[in-house]
This record gives C-alpha cells, structure tokens and sequence, in this order.
C-alpha cells in the first residue's frame, strides 16, 4: 500500500485516518480483516489520534469517534510500551536458551498486538499460564526474566479498552476468530457517491419488532428494533444503494463526477421537478453508455434504478426522501451540529426513534441551498429561518429550517411529512378519527357555508381533516387556499376537477419582504368573486383581516381554517387576546372542531381522535365559556373510542343547525328530517368504507373515489327531489349502494 493511499484529512473539527483498500480485498473492515486492523493502528502510531477512521473500498466503511477511541487508546498504550525498556530485543544467548518462550514475546509485542491484540493476549496469557505450570523457576534464572517481561507487558495491555471490552468472552476464546471485534467495531457505510453515514448493522442487543417495505419503487425495506434499557425505538433503513454490486457503485461514482460538470439552467433551478427529471434522463444517458464501455448489460428496470438514486443523491434529499416516503412517518429532524447525531423520526405506532442514518454537513449545507432557490426566501444570518415545502415524486412535506445566529452550533431540519393524496372523511372514520355521524355533520357545515376552525396541537392532524373537508365542497364552487407554506394537496384537487386557485403568502415567521403578507392575502381573496376560503392555519394579524370579511358578508361559502389550541376558549383565547380580534368578530366563528392525540391503552401508540365539534353561539358578551356561547354538539366517549352526538343537537338546540335547515324547504321546522339527513351523509361514507373492505381495494378510500361518490350524492339528492319533492334516508343510501355497485 502507497504512503498516498493513507492520509489524514482535519476538516468540520474532526481529524480523519483514510485508508483506500483495493477492491480485491474481500474483507476490507478492519473488524473482520487483521491486516486492515493492522494498518489502522500503524497509521495511528505514525499520525498520532484520530477522531474517526475511513477505509475506502467499494464503500466508505467509517468508524465513529467511540470505535476510534479504542483504537487510539491501543495505539497510545503501544507507543508507550515501546518507550520503556520492556521493548528492548531481549540478548541472542537468552532466545538461543528459550526459543519459543521468547518467540511469544516478540510476536505478542511486534505483530501480534498491532494486528490480533485480542487472539496475541489470549495467546500470551495461556503461554504464561502454562510456563509457571511448567518450570519451577529460580528467581535469578533468565527464565523468570522472561516470564516477568510477557507478564508486564499482558498486564500493561490488559487495561486497553478492547481487552477490557472483550474480557468476559476470553475464556474459552479460539485465536482467530473475528467475533469480538465485530461486537466492537461496527462501521457506519457510506457509498463513494454520497456523504450520508449509514449504520448497516443493528446493535447486538437489538431485538427486531418489525419489518415492513416502503412504497418507493425499489422497496426499500424499514425494521424496528427495541434497543433493551433505552427509552427510543431504533427506525433502521436500508436504501437500495446499500445493496449494489461494485461495478454498479463505481459507474454511479463515475456518472455522479460527470455532474460536477453540468450547470443546470436558471428555470431548473427554480423548478425542483424540472430539475429531476433533467437529471433522470441525463443518468440514464450516461449509465448506459459507461455500461456498455465496461461490457455489461443492464435492463431498463436497472437502468432505472440506478438513475433514480442518482436524482436522490445530485437534485434531491438522500435518503431523507426514502425515509419522507414512509407513511407512517410524521417528521423528521436533523438536529445541529449536524453529524453528532442521527437522524430522528416521529412514528405513528413507535413515537420518537432514532435512526440508521447520520447526516453531513456537505450534503446539509446543500440542502439549505437548494431549499433556498426552490421558495425564493433567505435563508442567511439575517434571516436564520426558513419556512418552506418539499415535493417529490414520493412525498410532500413541510419544511422548516434553522441557523446560526438562532442555532448557535449550525443548521437544523424538521420535516413534516404531508400525506401523498388529500385525506378523505372514510380513512379519517376507518380510522376511528370521528365517527360516521360526525363526519356527516361537518359535511352539513361545510355545504351550508358555515365558518370552521379545526384547532389542535402540533401533529393532531388538523391539516388532515381540513383536507378531507375540502373535498366535500361541491365542485361548482370555487376555492382560494391562503398557505404561507403550501401544505394542502392543491395539485391533487385541480387533477379531481375542483376549481381551486392556491395562493402563497408572506411567512410569518420568516418570510421575504417582497411577498404579499397573509392580511393583504385575504382581503385579495375578496376582489376575486365568490369563493370557499380555506386559511391553511391562522397565525398572525391576518386573523382580523378574517374576521372582517365573515363580518360583513363578503365570503358566501363555507370558510375553513385550522389554528393551535386545545379548547374551544383556547382557540377564542388566542384569537382575542393574542391576534387582536374583537369579541363581537369573533362571534362569526360558527363551528370549532377539537382535534388531538390521545394515548393508547397500552400507553405504546399516540391516536388522533376528534375530540368535540362544538357549536359558538352570538348571545354573549364577555366569556363565551361562563356565559354558556359553547355548546358541544359531539363529543368523545373514551369507553366506546368514539364521536358522539350530544343531546343538545338531538333535541334540537342548535342555533347553526337551525339557520342552515331555514334556507332549505324540506328542512324548515323538521328536525327530525334534518337529523337524517345528516345521518345520510354519514352512512353514505360508511357504505364507502364497507364497499371498500368487499372488494379488498384500499383505493376506494382515496380523494379520487371519494370526490365522485360526492358528485353522485348531489346528483341523487337532485333526481329525488325532481322525482318526488323529498330525499328520504332509505332513498338516498339504496340509490348510492346501487352506483357504488357500478362505479368500480
């Protein structure tokens, strides 16, 4: 091996040992390799510690700072040995008298412990052992010199931490064998053509609870693992570059250097699907050439793959984006300073969990870079927050970034990850989110125009129900979304037939100067006609901007907006007393639905359940609360695990209900009829879930089926009333089972 094929790199405060390793050697990890092991620990003598060491080979095999540490403090405790007269060659008369005794010595001092220290230990100790069993030793005899000498120097070793380690399993132990150094050492791989850290092994303690596939085209495969005695589950990922062969990570590392190359043009920069796809076809050009110079073959499904990670790794988020694709996972965090830590994910069913995977700063830092071109926001020290979304061909997410001066020791992610489609009202029931009653309810809201806030905790999933509220606006009416970041599925409705325009304003957080501010948004949204408008969250000053418009009339649709608090008071609360909304303008607050997390009985799983739709009355001056303005019309039973109906909307006490039955002819006075027509809805979603189990077709529940099943009740409640003057209950379900028979 070249003196150039072993170097020392000090960059990001780190001190790095590289050791290239040709590719014929089979084993290149020094946990499985004794020439490896012993090079690592030559290197180290002649270079002084080191904070981690990279064999590079056909990957990347790195060893962290806690598996450097014993390979530093073997190093350290050798170099003082050697210093000491204990190393000295022992004179030619004493080895021509004592051969082998002496021979054991040399090897355990001068090969032995450099390259096997933990076989020359045992070695040299059951030699010791079987010289005092064997000679009766003269205390002046060049004997005893001998055995005083291999016994100093296994006591100066014993106290090394991979002795320490290791020590339980010595007895018994058969020189050779790799086991114990494999305990020890358990690298964290990187493929040549990326910086991320991947940890390809769990810890032997790990007991696996799961394994299941992503829904990414190569199947990615995800296990979980219960680490014994540490409060966080262990998310262990393998991402399909983990398991190429050496040719195909070579032409990957071939093709990636040929990007350093290209210049992407001003419009791809500022287009991330663009950009992909310039990429993806640019990969899949070159792959093929360089496999055809090397001789090989490759289908096109390979082909494919190969350019898929390309795009991943050049225009995209590493294995960040595999991780995104996850459905159950929620978010995702990248903590400063990047690389100290792993990557950290919120499960649906496990909560916290650390991950396999550990960040760099050179991939990090692009990140925040492409972030930036993709929103058009800062993202600098003036500006040391970023509020801005991904999308991808596998996810959509939120995305909020953090840095210096704010995070002292550099930058910060947090994903929150969006679901692909809109949520619909039969997986939120399916789910057990709400009841079938109280998703028919809100339908009623919704259709009646009334004004809702979804309010709740970080995570309660109150993105996920206005999403799935907004489907059921009837297609004719048009809808403005209002997002400092966009986070509803905008695209997914235009692609439905909804007539939706998004518009994205000023962050209140961080946003650019130069982009319009959330008041001046919505006050916009007025001059564009008649329109369903739906506040992806209500945050800041734009709140009263709101209120005015539902005052004075201006939104003749259903307005819809979510908004953090846990209560209905906590809602009027933040609204009035924080955002600077009169208590008179509040009142045009119709509908707060309390969303939240609640534990499972097994205390291991966080559920969403709506937790109260409750109703805000106009007949109060002060407190809404003392003076009796909230009146809940479903609440959660948490012995049955469900949403429901209160007696105040059943008996017919609801001010709202009543206001929404006076504009329609059949309803006026009938609260009987308007109770079924409600409970209509709700079967009708049911039915949805039921047809959905018999054909074993998980699709049927998704926003494209669900949209249409919408159309067919409007079509229904329209062929009825022709037909007769009335829809009954019984009508409209037999005719809906009768289209959901066709339908598919």
């Amino acid at each position: 091996m070249d003196e150039q094929d072993i170097f020392v790199e000090r960059t990001e405060g780190e001190i790095a040992l590289n050791i290239k390793v040709p590719l014929s050697e089979f084993h290149p990890g020094l946990e499985e390799n004794p020439d490896i092991f012993e090079k690592v620990i030559n290197a180290i003598l002649q270079y002084g510690d080191v904070s981690i060491v990279i064999i590079k080979s056909d990957k990347n095999y790195i060893y962290p700072e806690d598996q450097t540490k014993i390979l530093n403090d073997l190093a350290d405790t050798y170099r003082n040995v050697l210093e000491k007269s204990v190393a000295k060659p022992i004179d030619k008369e004493i080895e021509e008298k004592y051969p082998e005794e002496v021979s054991v010595i040399n090897y355990f001092l001068y090969s032995g412990i450099r390259r096997d220290p933990i076989g020359a230990f045992v070695f040299a100790s059951r030699a010791l052992r079987d010289y005092k069993a064997k000679y009766s030793i003269n205390e002046s005899s060049d004997l005893k010199y001998i055995i005083d000498r291999l016994s100093y120097l296994l006591e100066e070793f014993s106290n090394t931490l991979i002795i320490k380690y290791s020590f339980d399993k010595l007895v018994g132990y058969r020189i050779g064998d790799r086991a114990p150094y494999k305990e020890l050492f358990r690298p964290l791989v990187r493929p040549n053509f990326q910086y991320t850290r991947i940890m390809t092994e769990p810890p032997i303690s790990a007991i696996e609870v799961e394994t299941y596939n992503l829904p990414d085209p190569d199947k990615s495969e995800v296990k979980i693992y219960r680490i014994p005695n540490f409060s966080r589950w262990l998310y262990f990922i393998t991402p399909p570059e983990l398991l190429l062969n050496a040719t195909e990570y070579e032409i990957l590392d071939e093709v990636r250097n040929s990007f350093q190359e290209y210049k992407p043009e001003k419009e791809e920069l500022i287009q991330p699907k663009r950009l992909r796809e310039t990429i993806f076809n640019i990969s899949k050009n070159l792959i093929e050439e360089l496999y055809k110079k090397y001789g090989y073959t490759l289908d096109y499904a390979q082909i494919d793959k190969l350019a898929r990670i390309l795009v991943r790794l050049t225009a995209g988020f590493g294995v960040i984006e595999l991780i995104l694709a996850d459905p159950r996972v929620e978010d995702v965090y990248i903590n400063a300073p990047i690389s100290s830590s792993p990557v950290f994910i919120k499960h649906s069913d496990y909560g916290e969990c650390n991950t396999n995977i550990i960040p760099n700063i050179k991939e990090a830092d692009a990140w925040a870079s492409r972030f930036r071109l993709f929103s058009g926001r800062p993202l600098d020290e003036g500006h040391p927050v970023l509020d801005t979304e991904l999308v991808t061909e596998l996810t959509r997410a939120r995305v909020a970034i953090a840095q210096n001066p704010l995070i002292p020791y550099g930058l910060s992610f947090a994903f929150r990850r969006h679901r692909e489609k809109p949520w619909t009202l039969p997986l939120l029931i399916k789910n057990k989110a709400l009841s079938k009653f109280a998703a028919g309810l809100l339908w009623f809201f919704v259709e009646g125009g009334r004004t809702i806030l979804i309010s709740g905790t970080r995570g309660a999933g109150k993105t996920s129900l206005l999403s799935a509220l907004m489907l059921m606006i009837q297609k004719k009416v048009r809808i403005i979304t209002v997002e400092d970041t966009l986070e509803l599925p905008t695209d997914s409705f235009n692609e439905m037939g909804y007539n939706i325009l998004p518009m994205k304003v000023r962050s209140a957080i961080s946003g650019e100067i130069s982009e319009m501010t959330a008041e001046e948004g919505i006050r916009t949204t007025l001059r564009l006609g008649d329109s369903s408008l739906i506040i992806g969250e209500v945050r800041s000053t734009e709140a009263r901007a709101l209120y005015e418009a539902m005052r004075v009339g201006a939104l003749a649709n259903v307005v819809m907006g979510t908004i953090h608090g846990e209560s209905p008071y906590g809602v009027f609360d933040r609204i009035v007393n924080d955002l600077g909304v009169t208590r008179t303008s509040f009142k045009a607050t119709d509908i707060i639905v309390s969303v939240n997390k609640i534990r499972s009985a097994d205390r291991l799983r966080e559920l969403r359940r709506v937790l109260n739709i409750t109703e805000v009355r106009k007949d109060w001056q002060e407190d809404p609360k003392r003076e009796g303005g909230f009146v809940d019309l479903c609440t959660y039973d948490i012995k049955k695990d469900e949403l429901i109906p209160t007696r105040s909307l059943l008996e017919g006490e609801s001010e709202i209900v009543k206001e929404i039955a006076v504009k329609v002819k059949d309803w006026a006075g009938n609260w009987d009829r308007i109770i079924e027509n409600i409970e209509a809805r709700g079967e009708i979603l049911g039915k949805i879930i039921e047809y959905s189990e018999k054909k074993k077709d998980p699709n049927i529940l998704e926003a494209p089926f669900v949209s249409r099943a919408v159309d067919r009740y409007y079509e229904i409640i329209k062929e009825l009333n022709d037909l007769r003057g009335y829809a009954n209950k019984e009508e409209i379900i037999r005719e809906f089972e009768t289209w959901l028979e066709k339908a598919n």
